[in-house]
């Protein structure tokens, strides 16, 4: 299983900013690369970050 390495704020940021691109590509503001807002709306959602895991970074307060 994935462990978690993003923190709620981090989240929330990748979730909002993937959903903007995304919008802005679908109302065709944005040319159709805006749709690699997929990848911080994936990241978020899942909580983990695969960039983050290779740099050892790590957003996730500690318990």
């Amino acid at each position: 299983m994935i462990k978690p390495n993003e923190g709620g704020l981090d989240r929330g940021l990748r979730v909002v900013a993937g959903l903007a691109l995304i919008g802005l590509a679908v109302t065709g503001v944005l040319g159709p690369w805006a749709y690699i807002g997929i990848v911080p709306l994936a990241t978020g959602a899942l909580g983990w970050c695969p960039l983050y895991t290779v740099l050892g970074i790590n957003s996730c307060p500690r318990k």
